[in-house]
Order: structure tokens, then C-alpha cells, then sequence
């Protein structure tokens, strides 16, 4: 978090929603479901149960039931933190901004969800997702395991991915097998398991790697993820009734499930020593837009701000109407009315400079060792 102001801004999720919270200058929108914690990195690539590619909005962990502006109001800053850690002039975030918010609303108030794969897909997107769909598992499989012995096994490189406690190992092989049946997902050999370091704002909870071959074919490898899932951040300040959920990986998945057009491929949630978890096919950490490398590409970065608030309105539009989300003729009288584009396009600009504020402050302390335990 300390590397820069976009790194530290993904990291603090919690922060952002407590802030907003207290403020008055955003109207109320039509209730959605929203992944809760939208913003520039987290669209990115996966394999569907069908696979296919897509991209598509891929990380729920904070899901809830919530005002559309929540979701759109976090975005909008990214793009404004997000490009001045890149070096794009404000002017230029700014525009990205409103273009954001206006294709948003014309998806919206067309009332029809799209979504994007390799033949439908344009410019730097497509470009993506066609290198996606070409890399073969063969270049994972040399990039994270070894062989020993004959047998292929993650290689533990103790910053990444760690061994486990044998006993432990055991339970989670065991629990994983069990799992793999229950959801009628059998055909599968389970290889190792180790416990697995990604993301940002994700740092601290358990998550867990397995390697998988299939049966039938002992050329096909797979890598399988499975994640603690925590409360949601964002509940302390919704007070829109939520469902009952069972744990949070139900909550997680199945707002997922609904608003993905394909989900990951072995999507399900499970409870492993009291624990609620989501599972789901691993994705590479590096299946994002590297905007580092479009900073200077003005239309190939419109193109993609463009592409991710068609994705953003759509998964709004899929997963209208469900368990309290507003129906797609509220959805669609919200994209009509552009009144509210630049009240909540300025909130996200002076909070920007909030974030820089609170970003500044951290790393202080940081340096001072005060944030040690």
C-alpha cells in the first residue's frame, strides 16, 4: 500500500465507504447489487465454465446491496487517482470520468445487458483477450511448479505461495476431493496444495492453491482457488435490507453469479473448519489492462474506460429485480437522467485529493515504523 496512492487507495475500501458515508453531496440512486469495490484493476480476464474468455467485473468480495452511486462514486476516483499515478493530466482524467458516466447511463437506458469476449471485443480489449485465450496452461505449470521425483509440485517460493502444515494439508486435500464431488465436478486428481499471498486489500485472510489433473486426460492441468470470504466492508453503512445469506461466500458468489454473464469456471462457495470460503478456477494474477502501457495511448484508454462502463451498466441490468436490486425499468429511467453525472464526478475528484491526504499520512507512519505489530 505503501508504493503509491492507487496501490494504497485498492488497499482501503473500508476507508473509502466510511467517508462517503458521512457525506451529504451524493443523492440517493436506484438500490443495485454492486461488487462494492469497483475500480480500474478490477475488471479483468477469466475462463468461464464454457471456456471461453471474458472480461468482465472479477472481484466480489464486497457485494452488497446498495445505492448505484456507491459503485460509480469508487470508480470515478480510481480514474482520477488511478491516472495521476500514471502521470495523465487531471484534464484528461476528467473527461475519462464523464465519459465513463455517460456511456453508463446509455447502456443503462438502452435496458440491455452486453457482454464482452474475444469476437466481440475491440481494440486493446480484444488484443487482451486473444492472448488470454492463446496461452497455454504449459507456461503456468513451468512458471509455478517443479518436478520431483517424477510427480509435478508447486514450487514454494516463500513470497507467493508457502507450504502448509502437513496435517492441515491433509483436511484441505480431503475437504477439496469431497467438494469436488459433492458439486458434481469428479474426473479430477488433486496433486499439492499450499496456501497462497494475492491482491491488496485481501492481505491477511486465508486463501489457499490446489493442483489439479484431470483424470481422463493427465495433460490437462488446472489450478484451483479458494479464499477466505470476510463481511462485507461496506455493511456497516448500508442500510438497505440484505438477504439472510447462509455465509459469506454465499453472498459472494451468488452476486457474482448474478452479475457476471459467465461466471469462473468451479464458482461455488463452501465451510471448511467453520470458515465460509469461495471457490473457483485461479486466474493469473497478470490477467488485467496494464494501463502503465496505454498511459500515452489517449483513444485505446477511452476505448477501454468505455468498455468497462458498458460492463458496469450490464451487470447492473443482469441482476436487476432480485432480492430488493431495483427492476430494469428503474435502472432504465436512471440512465435517462443525467443529472446527477457531474455532482457525483465532482465528489470523486475532491476525493481524490483526500485519498493523496490519507495516502501521504500512511506512508509517514509507515516509515516511522509506527504501523509495526
Amino acid at each position: 500500500m505503501a508504493e503509491n496512492a492507487f496501490r494504497f487507495f485498492r488497499g482501503t475500501c473500508h476507508l473509502f465507504y466510511e467517508d462517503l458515508n458521512k457525506t451529504q453531496q451524493l443523492t440517493q440512486y436506484p438500490v443495485t447489487w454492486i461488487c462494492g469495490d469497483l475500480h480500474l484493476e478490477n475488471f479483468g480476464s477469466y475462463k468461464g465454465d464454457n471456456r471461453l474468455v471474458y472480461f468482465d467485473l472479477n472481484d466480489f468480495d464486497e457485494a452488497i446491496l446498495a445505492p448505484a452511486s456507491w459503485e460509480l462514486s469508487r470508480m470515478a476516483t480510481s480514474i482520477f487517482v488511478g491516472f495521476e499515478t500514471l502521470g495523465i493530466e487531471l484534464q484528461e482524467a476528467t473527461q475519462m470520468c464523464r465519459h465513463f458516466t455517460q456511456v453508463y447511463s446509455t447502456t443503462l437506458a438502452k435496458g440491455k445487458s452486453r457482454y464482452i469476449e474475444p469476437q466481440t471485443a475491440k481494440g486493446i480489449v480484444r488484443d487482451f483477450l486473444d492472448r488470454v485465450r492463446e496461452r497455454r496452461i504449459k507456461v503456468i505449470l513451468r512458471q509455478r511448479t517443479v518436478r520431483k521425483k517424477g510427480q509435478i509440485k508447486f514450487n514454494f517460493d516463500k513470497v507467493r505461495l508457502f507450504k502448509v502444515e502437513p496435517s492441515l494439508k491433509g483436511k484441505l486435500i480431503e475437504f477439496i476431493n469431497n467438494w469436488l464431488v459433492k458439486n458434481d465436478r469428479t474426473g479430477f486428481e488433486i496433486l499439492d496444495g499450499g496456501f497462497r499471498i494475492a491482491g491488496t486489500g485481501s492481505i491477511g485472510v486465508k486463501r489457499y492453491v490446489f493442483l489439479l489433473r484431470k483424470t481422463e486426460n493427465t495433460k490437462k492441468y488446472l489450478f484451483l482457488d479458494m479464499k477466505q470470504a470476510m463481511a462485507s466492508s461496506l455493511a456497516p453503512y448500508a442500510d438497505v435490507q440484505q438477504p439472510q445469506w447462509s455465509g459469506n461466500a454465499q453472498r459472494v458468489v451468488a452476486v457474482q453469479q448474478r452479475m457476471q454473464n459467465v461466471s469462473p469456471a468451479l464458482l461455488g462457495a463452501a465451510q471448511f473448519n467453520d470458515e465460509s470460503y469461495a471457490i473457483k478456477e485461479m486466474q493469473p494474477t497478470a490477467d488485467k489492462i496494464d494501463f502503465m502501457v496505454i498511459r500515452n495511448r489517449f483513444n485505446s484508454i477511452s476505448r477501454v474506460i468505455e468498455d468497462m462502463a458498458v460492463l458496469t451498466a450490464s451487470a447492473q441490468l443482469r441482476s436487476a429485480g432480485r432480492q430488493g436490486s431495483a427492476i430494469a425499468d428503474e435502472l432504465i429511467a436512471f440512465g435517462k437522467d443525467a443529472t446527477w453525472q457531474k455532482p457525483l464526478i465532482e465528489y470523486a475528484k475532491s476525493y481524490a485529493a483526500q485519498v493523496k491526504k490519507d495516502y501521504r499520512d500512511f506512508v509517514n507512519d509507515y516509515n516511522k515504523g509506527l504501523l509495526k505489530q
